[in-house]
This record gives C-alpha cells, sequence and structure tokens, in this order.
C-alpha cells in the first residue's frame, strides 16, 4: 500500500509539473483580441511593412518624429482602422474586416505617438496639414518638380542619378495620394530625401498640393474613367 501511495504521490506532482511549470510563472494564453501589448502589437500587424522598430521598411517610416508630428492620434487610428483603398494597407479594425480591436488600435496610435514624437522639435515650425483642402494645380505642380525634385528623380519624374522614378505608373498604382503628400512633407530619411524644409527653405503648402496633384495625373486612369476625367487640376487629398 506504502509503494502505491507513493506511485500515486509521484504522479499527482508530475501532473502538477506540467500544469504549473515546476515552480515557473505560469503563462497565460491571451486570445488576439486580448493582446494590449504595444510591442507584440506592432510586431505582428505592422513591422512587415513598417520595419521592425518603425524604420527601413516597404512602407513609410512611422519612427520619424516630423511624421508622428505630421500624423496626429486621430489619424493614425483612422489610417490603421480603414487602411488606404487601392493600395497595400488594408484595413485592421475588425469592422472593417480585419483582425483588431478598436482599443488595440488606440493603443497602437497612442504608443507611436509617446515614443517617437518629438514635439520641441517643432517648435516654432510651420508643419503643412496633413491633407490638404482643395485641389492642386497640375501645370504649377510641374514647374514645382522641376525646381524643387528634378535634380533627384530626374526629367518628368522618370529617375536620375540620385532617386529613381516617381512616375511609373506601377509605383503609382500603388501610392495613395496621401502617401505622395506625405512623402514629400516628411521625405524618407533613410534614403537621403529631405523634408519639406529643404535646408532652410520649405516649400509652401499650396507648392505641396500641387506637385502632388502632377504626380497624380501621372497614374493611369482606367479605360471606362478616363473620359471623364478632368482635364486641368489635381484631385483633393484623401
Amino acid at each position: 500500500m506504502r509503494v502505491l501511495s507513493t506511485l500515486a504521490c509521484s504522479a499527482a506532482m508530475g501532473l502538477l509539473c506540467l500544469t504549473t511549470g515546476c515552480g515557473g510563472a505560469e503563462e497565460q494564453a491571451l486570445l488576439p483580441e486580448q493582446v494590449k501589448d504595444f510591442d507584440r502589437l506592432f510586431g505582428e500587424n505592422c513591422s512587415g511593412c513598417h520595419g521592425p522598430d518603425g524604420r527601413n521598411g516597404a512602407g513609410p517610416q512611422l519612427n520619424d518624429p516630423l511624421y508622428q508630428a505630421l500624423a496626429n492620434k486621430e489619424q493614425l487610428q483612422n489610417v490603421i482602422s480603414k487602411g488606404r483603398p487601392g493600395t497595400p494597407m488594408l484595413p485592421f479594425a475588425k469592422s472593417a474586416g480585419g483582425t483588431l480591436t478598436d482599443k488595440q488600435i488606440e493603443i497602437l496610435a497612442d504608443e507611436m505617438q509617446k515614443r517617437w514624437s518629438k514635439p520641441d522639435q517643432f517648435a516654432g515650425v510651420a508643419i503643412p496639414p496633413y491633407t490638404a483642402a482643395t485641389a492642386g494645380d497640375v501645370q504649377h505642380g510641374a514647374l514645382v518638380f522641376r525646381i524643387q525634385c528634378l535634380a533627384c528623380h530626374g526629367v518628368e519624374g522618370r529617375g536620375g542619378p540620385i532617386a529613381g522614378a516617381i512616375t511609373d505608373p506601377s509605383y503609382l498604382a500603388l501610392a495613395s495620394d496621401q502617401l505622395l503628400r506625405t512623402t514629400v512633407i516628411i521625405g524618407r530619411p533613410s534614403h537621403g530625401m529631405p523634408d519639406f524644409r529643404r535646408s532652410g527653405k520649405p516649400i509652401a503648402p499650396q507648392d505641396i498640393s500641387d506637385v502632388v496633384a502632377w504626380l497624380v495625373s501621372h497614374r493611369a486612369q482606367p479605360a471606362s474613367l478616363s473620359a471623364a476625367a478632368p482635364a486641368k487640376g489635381g484631385t483633393a487629398q484623401q
């Protein structure tokens, strides 16, 4: 009987070890919607396009104080929730067919602002608005491009000695109007592209809208829409 009792005790201890980790901290399994840790949320949902630390990804650089100064928390939440239609940026909100709760999206936006914004760097800096209220002028945008962008991106934006083509239809098919605008404003620091301040000679907000309209005018239009496309002017930013 003593042997059986000993065996039963050993079995019970073994079962206890399996369920508790033999004295270690018990790891709590979480359902996807229960995850509230920013690093895990960003790593599983954002790092594939924006880089593991918000830098050096194929998508826009989020770990950039100027970007965080340009886009406020509400705008970040809106983009994460709804995505960018027609681009690789898909909606992440459950209400839009994604996998994240509103609370998880709020955590992502809030922590990006807390970790990566440096408002003191932009005291007294007139940052252009995130979106444009009116359409840009395509013809004037061509002039702005020649002055501000041609040296790097080449004639008609077809690529130059320093930077690649930005009027290529394949690129423009994947780049939303807002992405083009954001890039003109914040630049691409990891690729050596300066932001709108351009060594002390800022690009005016209207010039930004105009050059974006000029870029958008190179985007291939569906055959069914080309006849109705306006001959002049660009589209307001979305």
